[in-house]
């Protein structure tokens, strides 16, 4: 994968999708190959800090104790006070309207057992648990407001069911070079993470929401575009070639009948 089939991708990508009545985000697809997902070691679970947008916000919740409970309300999106917990204890109904809302959900470290009874039968099979890989995990005292904003910026990469890695890796608002920029951010760090780098990576394409794939890796349909007039323009210069060397065959046939054949003399040995 290059800068080069990645504009082409993009470019493709926009080129070829409607215009609809909401912002499209781009999609990233990388098929895997030779990896083994049942096995833990070979399974794909970690966060990708990008250098640009995701190209759309994502809503964060935070489950803090008293200490930060005001910095919470001032940053987050949504914040559930320690004393709350019970509520949502009482009805999982709650906790899975908040799983389907928020992306990342950030947890005061003094609380993280009351975190995990309550919320965890919900947060924990569907990988939205507080992780302190991605810093979700935070002390008592400190500010929300850098976590916060790095996490508008942070990817979960996620291949434990199948050979798949399927992300958000921009939106069609943003410069084709950020997104360029994005794509291949996350692809250099799943390489990192795979057992054979590279050569488990099947395929790659991208995507708009509502709109058709295209490869990543030998992007097929500029190389065929490229590709198909100049094998016509080919066949034309040659016929045009032929023309002439036929004519000057012609004559010099006509000259041989018109001219005496000679004796053959013997060669001189």
């Amino acid at each position: 994968m290059n800068n080069k089939e990645i504009m082409a991708a993009i470019k493709a990508a926009r080129e070829n999708s409607k215009k609809r009545n909401f912002k499209q985000s781009f999609d990233l697809i990388i098929n895997l190959k030779n990896v083994d997902i049942k096995k833990t070691d070979e399974q794909l679970d970690f966060f990708v800090p990008l250098h640009f947008s995701r190209g759309k916000d994502i809503k964060i919740c935070a489950l803090v104790g008293p200490e930060l409970e005001s910095d919470a309300k001032n940053v987050c999106d949504n914040s559930i006070p320690a004393s709350d917990f019970q509520k949502y204890a009482k009805d999982k109904k709650l906790v899975k309207k908040l799983a389907e809302e928020y992306y990342f959900f950030i947890a005061q470290a003094n609380i993280m057992p009351q975190v995990a009874t309550t919320f965890g039968r919900v947060l924990g099979p569907r990988g939205k648990m507080p992780n302190p890989k991605a810093g979700c995990v935070v002390p008592p005292k400190g500010s929300l407001k850098p976590l916060y904003d790095r996490l508008q910026k942070t990817i979960k990469i996620v291949a434990k069911t199948d050979p798949i890695v399927h992300c958000v890796v921009g939106s069609e608002e943003m410069p084709d070079e950020e997104v360029m920029d994005n794509i291949l951010t996350v692809y250099n760090q799943v390489i990192h993470h795979l057992p054979q780098e590279k050569n488990n990576i099947k395929s790659a394409y991208l995507k708009l929401t509502m709109g058709k794939s295209f490869a990543l890796m030998g992007v097929k349909l500029e190389k065929e575009k490229k590709s198909e007039a100049p094998k016509e323009e080919k066949k034309d210069e040659v016929k045009e070639e032929k023309k002439p060397e036929e004519e000057v065959k012609e004559k010099k046939e006509e000259t041989k009948k018109e001219k005496p054949k000679k004796e053959s003399k013997p060669k001189k040995k």
